[in-house]
């Protein structure tokens, strides 16, 4: 979020959750990405707030209410207000149960893939319209043609990611198979609790190949999912870090020290493509 809307949102988040009877003294801001998560103290309370022109905040709150409900592993909306989505001056507002950090913080691989089997198995129950990961893969594609946004990148690396995305996006999209999916579990997406493993975010539901979600989790995770294809997982691994490397070379990018790793990925998406596997030229 823009640092200039940083006040605006905290205020929002404060105003809303004290209207609807939560004591709010003070506003800690846990992550600043495209959208702001607070926690509000006293009443201990997790706020994300996106500006109204930015938000699936609807679609997450319903999502999350039926995913809880279908027993999957996935983080509660705060059970003392109306589940809903709330605005104001520009924002949107979602408020969930806050989970204090327990220990492991490294997640054991058979209990990180475990918790992304009985999400996968609770959303294959859903009947919920969501995009296809190409649609994410083809937002990835028009950034890294657009050299406005991303003029830093030279173009022997412009056309390396253009190619990697195109190709492997019309392979994968052939495999077939696919399901609703979380689209984003990566690490930072998985939360240690008292209650076991949860998966937050939700705003990244899309359709496609499990092997995708597995592709963002660690490598160790694979090995203790049933029925993994590695070779779909292999060319769905250097999709996603084609993605995540364009998203780095945005010029409106925030993400720590992201210049650095959109070079160090660069070299890691040639090393992966230089190795034995399956083709994913053409």
């Amino acid at each position: 979020m823009r640092a200039s809307e940083v006040p605006r949102a905290v205020a929002a988040a404060r105003s809303i959750a004290s209207s609807l009877g939560l004591a709010v003294d003070d506003a800690i801001v846990l992550h600043d990405s495209n959208k702001l998560t607070l926690r509000l103290l006293p009443c201990d309370v997790l706020a994300r707030v996106a500006p109204v022109a930015q938000q699936v905040a609807r679609f997450e709150v319903d999502l999350a209410q039926r995913l809880a409900e279908a027993g999957c592993p996935v983080a509660a909306l705060e059970p003392r207000v109306e589940p809903r989505v709330h605005e104001r001056d520009g924002f949107v507002v979602t408020l969930w149960t806050y989970y204090a950090p327990v220990p492991p913080q490294q997640v054991p691989p058979a209990d990180y893939a475990g918790a992304l089997e009985r999400l996968h198995a609770g959303m294959r129950t859903l009947d919920v319209p969501a995009p296809h990961f190409t649609e994410r893969v083809e937002r990835a594609q028009r950034l890294v043609a657009d050299r406005d946004r991303t003029p830093a990148l030279a173009d022997a690396d412009r056309e390396l990611l253009d190619d990697t995305l195109r190709s492997l996006r019309r392979v994968i999209g052939e495999r077939g198979g696919e399901q609703l999916l979380h689209g984003e579990p990566h690490p930072g997406n998985v939360l240690t609790t008292e209650n076991g493993l949860l998966l937050i975010d939700l705003e990244t539901c899309c359709r496609g190949p499990v092997e995708f979600d597995l592709a963002h989790a660690p490598e160790e995770v694979a090995a203790h999912y049933p029925g993994v294809d590695h070779d779909l997982l292999r060319e769905c691994r250097i999709l996603v870090l084609a993605m995540i490397t364009a998203w780095r070379w945005d010029r409106d990018d925030r993400f720590p020290d992201g210049r650095r790793l959109g070079t160090e990925w660069l070299g890691r998406i040639r090393a992966a493509l230089a190795r034995p596997g399956p083709d994913t030229q053409g």
